[in-house]
Parts: C-alpha cells; sequence; structure tokens
C-alpha cells in the first residue's frame, strides 16, 4: 500500500506524464490547449479525466446547483447524442442527476475503462490510450456544439 504522499505524487507523476504525451497534439482549431485541464469556456459544464486504482473515466460532468437548469443541459446534451457518439465512435452512459463525492447532484455523460489501477505504472500507457482519442474527439464535438450553451 502507498501512504498518502506517495499516492499523490504517484497520481502527479501519470497527470504530468499524460499532459506531456499531449503537448504536441493541437486542438480542432490547431491552437495549443491544456489537454489535462480542458477549459469548455461554459460555467458549470467540465470535461473530466480521471484515473484511479481501479479504472478510468472520462465525461462531460454538468454541475450547475439549479437541478432544472442542470437537467435542460442534460436533455439538450440529449439533442447531439448522435453527433457525440458518432464522433466518439461509442456509446456512452447518460446519467441524470446522481450524487458526486460531495453529496451534490450532477449529471455525468461518460465512459469507465475498468481494472487499470493509475498507481501501476505498467497500466499507464493503456489510460493514455483510453484518454487520448475520446479527448480529441471531445474537442471537435465542442467545437461544433459550444454555441448553444453559450447563451
Amino acid at each position: 500500500m502507498y501512504n498518502k504522499a506517495e499516492t499523490s505524487r504517484i497520481r502527479s507523476e501519470f497527470w504530468i506524464a499524460f499532459g506531456q504525451y499531449m503537448k504536441p497534439i493541437p486542438n480542432s482549431e490547431g491552437r495549443r490547449i491544456n489537454w489535462t485541464n480542458y477549459k469548455t469556456g461554459v460555467r458549470d459544464i467540465y470535461f473530466r479525466m480521471k484515473a484511479e486504482n481501479d479504472f478510468a473515466s472520462i465525461g462531460i460532468e454538468l454541475s450547475h446547483s439549479d437541478e432544472e437548469l442542470q437537467e435542460l443541459f442534460f436533455d439538450q446534451f440529449g439533442q447531439f447524442r448522435k453527433m457525440l457518439e458518432s464522433i466518439l465512435g461509442e456509446e456512452w452512459d447518460w446519467k441524470l442527476q446522481q450524487a458526486n463525492e460531495f453529496g451534490k447532484p450532477v449529471s455525468r455523460i461518460e465512459k469507465i475503462l475498468p481494472d487499470v489501477n493509475v498507481m501501476d505504472s505498467e497500466d499507464w500507457p493503456e489510460i493514455i490510450s483510453f484518454l487520448k482519442p475520446r479527448i480529441i474527439a471531445f474537442d471537435e464535438f465542442w467545437e461544433n456544439v459550444k454555441p448553444g450553451f453559450e447563451s
């Protein structure tokens, strides 16, 4: 087992490695981007990537405190579901208003890679290979639909 400091260091090393791996890849507009801390530019809409002890995941998280507005955003994404899944090349899990780790309701559209461990550097290539094409596809999708969420 790892102590808290060692766990934090290993996780940090993973995200640094991922960031370095992604650094030369431009976004859909050809600009440099910080892939590990992707900014959607729209309040309460986040692209989240996680690498944990037993899974990795990537997804869109809607965290608006007004649950009706959150549901409206979720429904709005639903209107673009075919486009999203076409760009991603796969179906994702759609979860409306489930409690996050802090007990607040959030809605997620996500894909999970089970049975990988960020603490095991031998799993890093598999985790990176899972996250990379999906965050790039997210960026392409977001470039097309972002104007509909900015008002």
